[in-house]
């Protein structure tokens, strides 16, 4: 096996003004476009549409969240009957996921043909469109899991604010704090490098300075596109660098208690950052970390007397955020049935440990350490 690294980004982003012009690219193709009902009914699909003349445009608009196999299985049966030129994603993580996976079924089952993926992301959290993830559940087996190929990476990514500008205060900081998630995850993965850090950097830098604001007022347009940027810069980084723990733990708990991704995150990432860092215990390989996470305090503005002091300045700043964005401090606050979680522990620990996401993380847990984290947030 190679011992190097490298960094491949493959998506053209789009952003600035007329961003929709980019469409007029696929002027006379077969358009197939994945979304939801709700972007279907509230306007920004008509706003696509408007900007797809000439096209034979398909719509499958039944994209739902944590997207269940049965909903790829029925969107690839209907556009391979259709045999898009384009596949447009339109909508939040999950319709890009939806998508992606829907794409990548396309491109196996027919090889013939080239097939052109353009993504729209309507929230600042997932990073979606710039990864080679897809997060797909199986609810049968009450389990979601990620999925991860280069057949899955949008081709385009068009970064328009004004998809966002709606977004309620609650859904901002949600999708935000998913964005600090992935950032700080990607900045002290297995995998990182200078490139996947200064991507990482700049993230957090926006998000902690923006995310505040776009979540007191939705209309500041400015503050918005910073958290649109960001996201993408996030998953810029950790689509190469990797996600750790946090992730892990997080798939395992959605899949068995049905709480919102973000929120699960925000409650979780003061736990993973004292993990990691060894807060409580000089584990081997935490004071890299911890020096990483103290960098951090000082890129965004912290006062950092010490590497140690710098850590626990970052762990105040995110408690600070979940705080004012009413984010529970535990996750029995988040609306579960605490005694529940705590009998499914085990099983969720289990499904962390397994997780793809797990393995980049830079402190190799135990079942009985992700266990102790579980029993910390849970409440």
């Amino acid at each position: 096996m190679p011992s190097y690294k490298s960094f491949s980004p493959r998506t053209e982003i789009v952003f600035g003004e007329g961003l929709l012009d980019r469409l007029h690219a696929y002027r006379g193709q077969r358009v197939g476009i994945v979304t939801d009902d709700f972007m279907a009914k509230s306007g920004p699909l008509d706003r696509v549409l408007s900007h797809l003349d000439g096209c034979e445009v398909k719509v499958f608009a039944e994209a739902i969240p944590e997207p269940p196999i049965a909903t790829v299985t029925k969107g690839a049966g209907i556009f391979a009957e259709f045999r898009p030129d384009v596949v447009i994603a339109l909508g939040g993580g999950s319709p890009i996921d939806a998508a992606k996976a829907i794409v990548a079924v396309l491109r196996s089952t027919d090889t013939t043909r080239t097939i052109r993926f353009v993504a729209i992301p309507t929230t600042s959290g997932t990073g979606s469109e710039v990864t080679s993830f897809a997060i797909i559940s199986d609810p049968d087996k009450g389990r979601k899991f990620p999925l991860i190929s280069p057949e899955m990476v949008p081709d385009v990514a068009i970064l328009d604010p004004e998809f966002v500008r709606t977004a309620p205060p609650k859904v901002t900081a949600d999708t935000g704090m998913d964005v600090i998630t992935h950032a700080l995850e990607a900045v002290v993965a297995n995998g990182r490098s200078h490139f996947t850090d200064a991507f990482a950097e700049k993230s957090l830098e926006l998000a902690f300075a923006n995310l505040p604001k776009a979540y007191a007022d939705g209309n500041d347009m400015e503050a918005r596109d910073a958290m649109h940027q960001a996201s993408c810069l996030a998953g810029l980084a950790f689509s190469e660098a990797g996600l750790g723990i946090n992730h892990g733990l997080a798939h395992a708990i959605g899949g068995r208690m049905h709480l919102v991704h973000g929120r699960i995150n925000a409650v979780l990432l003061p736990h993973v950052i004292a993990f990691n860092a060894g807060l409580e215990e000089d584990a081997p390989g935490c004071r890299e970390t911890l020096s990483i996470y103290a960098r951090i305090a000082t890129r965004i503005g912290l006062d950092v007397p010490s590497p140690r002091a710098g850590v626990l300045a970052l762990i105040r700043a995110i408690q600070s955020l979940n705080a004012r964005f009413s984010i529970a401090a535990t996750l029995g606050g988040l609306g579960m049935e605490v005694e529940d979680f705590r009998g499914a522990i085990p099983e969720i620990a289990t499904a962390a440990l397994a997780d793809a996401c797990t393995a980049g993380n830079p402190r190799r847990p135990t079942l009985a350490e992700l266990e102790m984290l579980l029993g910390r947030a849970g409440g």
